[in-house]
């Protein structure tokens, strides 16, 4: 027994000197990496602010954490190389390391891209048709081509572990009864990601389209691999499965453009002059802020026994400034038909005969 402490109080000193080489030889390795970041990174921050495009401050924002680490595990892999003593505990970690800071390096530069992307599409101007679309589409494959990089850096990660290695091994054996129960289970999660990219292709919505879902109004406010984000006109939020969207039928009113054409109904009588009435809508609407100069008339569309219908159509550049402008029309004539032909206003008439009194002759 004391030769075996004896032995081991021996080997004390070699295995200090070990781990000091180590922390020694990886301590030299992280501050020439952490240097060159820092320097490397100085230079393109530069660059990127004398460059006109934001794109580069976004990618070198992106890449900043990402390539320290990186940049860390490279010079501890060149140090290894003249180091045996670090090479041997790299080597242990390298295969979980590695894998995982080259899927974080993918995933800094796949969302830089994709923030590159989202600033050349701006949705704010007025005709944004083509940049809604586009905004759409990267947002659906954006978080697709995550899922495929996690989800490869995770398996990669788990394949160096030995005893996760033989524990898939073994699963396989029983694969085809595990993938029935998994399939059978994820059905609903499954078809809700194979909605998202029929989303992605066909394009039914975009990012900011109106639509009319169940009965609510309101805008496409985000789109997720497996559900959409409805903002309602009252700030709610609607959240509806993305195959909703593909199965059942609803309302797009910005499908091909933003712009619409509304109503505005009156009741007037049927003796009204129409010829006044038609003149002031026109120099009304011509004259009106809202309106977008594309369509307007008036027009009457049927008749009662007691009233007639009097349509008067407007268009304008998207659904909220037609709404405003139907309401700000509609008071508009109202107040001018009240003032200046008040027997246009629908009124019920009400004729009889008094019978005549013989004895009176």
């Amino acid at each position: 027994m004391q030769d075996r402490f004896a032995q081991l109080a021996a080997q004390v000193p070699h295995v200090l000197d070990k781990l000091f080489v180590v922390a020694f030889a990886a301590a030299i390795a992280i501050v020439v990496a952490l240097l060159a970041h820092h320097l490397l990174f100085r230079a393109m921050r530069r660059l990127a602010r004398a460059s006109e495009n934001e794109a580069d401050n976004i990618l070198v924002k992106r890449l900043a954490r990402p390539t320290r680490y990186s940049l860390i595990a490279l010079a501890l892999v060149l140090a290894a190389r003249e180091t045996p003593a670090l090479e041997g505990a790299w080597e242990k970690v390298a295969g979980f390391v590695m894998p995982a800071l080259v899927g974080w390096v993918g995933l800094a530069i796949l969302h830089a891209l994709v923030d590159a992307m989202i600033l050349r599409n701006d949705i704010t101007v007025e005709d944004n048709r083509d940049a809604r679309r586009k905004r759409t589409r990267l947002a659906i494959f954006s978080r697709i081509a995550t899922f495929v990089v996690v989800f490869l850096t995770i398996a990669l990660m788990l394949l160096s572990i030995p005893g996760v290695r033989q524990i898939g091994i073994t699963l396989m054996a029983s694969a085809g009864l595990a993938a029935l129960a998994v399939g059978a289970a994820a059905q609903p999660a499954l078809k809700a990601i194979i909605g998202g990219f029929q989303m992605a292709l066909t394009e039914p919505i975009s990012i900011d389209d109106v639509v009319i879902m169940d009965g609510e109004w309101g805008w496409i406010e985000d789109i997720r691999t497996t559900y959409v984000v409805v903002k309602l006109w009252d700030r709610r939020r609607l959240v509806v499965p993305t195959t909703k969207f593909l199965e059942e039928s609803f309302q797009n009113w910005t499908k091909q453009s933003s712009q619409l054409i509304g109503t505005v109904f009156i009741y007037l009588d049927p003796a009204t002059d129409i010829g006044p009435i038609r003149e002031e809508y026109t120099r009304q609407i011509k004259a009106h802020r809202l309106w977008d100069q594309q369509a307007q008339i008036l027009q009457v569309t049927d008749t009662e026994p007691d009233a007639i219908q009097v349509r008067l159509l407007m268009s304008a550049k998207d659904s909220p400034t037609l709404f405003d402008l139907r309401c700000e029309i509609r008071e508009s004539m109202l107040a001018w038909i009240r003032e200046n032909q008040p027997e246009a206003i629908v009124r019920r008439r009400l004729e009889t005969t008094a019978p005549i009194d013989v004895r009176t002759g």
